[in-house]
């Protein structure tokens, strides 16, 4: 695939940012990226405890329930370094937009027309460059830690290392099962920075494998961090996905946010 500067996808107009961790130039850039996505269903009542106080409520699946991806990324090439990330998402709507089971379907719109979004509950990444960047242009909850990232045919096994390095997070590991070929989900997430929410557009681009979860499972470790603490009250802890996402060929854009008025 072609990644080179006369490649439309990457030939856009960009700006630049300053962050404490130096200038970043936006949009940021993803040219090779390995990552796997797990969809879970949770009970809704547990989801829209950690969206009070954010504007927004979890996009109903139907039967109480509402639905969480867990999102791991191995950046391999990328406008800001080589680094990997984690993120917990809720797909949520604003509070004042309707409800129902129906709202997925937003899903097939372009993400700047999208209502339905993901908020972003916790952002691990591997390097200050990625943390300072997230945190101070988007909001994106993130903190620094190890990460490590292993997918082998339809053999996967990552985790989220506590900071302190006493203990994990989580794991998730297992073998997922066969998979038939999916167009790739373009993203609309919501973050909060300064007392505003701001919605963000990511554009992506690759093949991606559909795949039974197979034995893929996640496992809560021992750690007290508050992404674990969060992993629990999700009743996450022993789960095993609905459905997983997978790719070695990914391609993306992360673009500026936007306030939501």
């Amino acid at each position: 695939m072609n990644t080179t500067a006369t490649d439309p996808f990457f030939d856009v107009p960009r700006t630049t940012r300053a962050t404490s961790e130096g200038p970043v130039e936006l949009p940021i850039l993803y040219r090779n990226v390995r990552s796997v996505v797990a969809l879970f269903t949770v009970p809704k009542q547990r989801a829209s405890e950690l969206l009070v106080g954010t504007g927004l409520k979890p996009a109903p699946l139907g039967l109480g329930r509402a639905v969480v991806a867990l999102a791991l990324y191995e950046y391999l090439d990328t406008s800001v370094g080589v680094y990997n990330e984690v993120g917990t998402a809720i797909f949520a709507l604003r509070e004042n937009e309707t409800a129902t089971p129906l709202a997925f379907l937003d899903l097939l719109r372009p993400p700047t027309a999208r209502r339905l979004g993901m908020y972003v509950v916790d952002l691990p990444v591997t390097t200050a460059a990625a943390n300072a960047a997230g945190r101070e242009i988007w909001g994106y909850p993130k903190f620094i830690t190890a990460i490590p990232f292993q997918l082998t045919g339809h053999k996967f096994d990552s985790a989220v290392l506590d900071p302190t390095g006493d203990s994990e997070i989580f794991r998730i590991s297992g073998t997922f099962g066969a998979g038939i070929s999916a167009q790739p989900l373009s993203l609309m997430t919501y973050t909060r920075k300064d007392g505003a929410l701001i919605r963000t557009h990511v554009d992506v681009r690759g093949p991606v494998q559909l795949c039974a979860p197979g034995s893929l499972t996640l496992r809560v470790g021992a750690s007290k961090h508050g992404m674990a603490t969060r992993l629990r009250s999700l009743g996450l802890d022993g789960a095993r996905p609905r459905v997983v996402m997978v790719t070695d060929k990914f391609q993306s854009l992360l673009h500026e946010g936007t306030i939501v008025r």
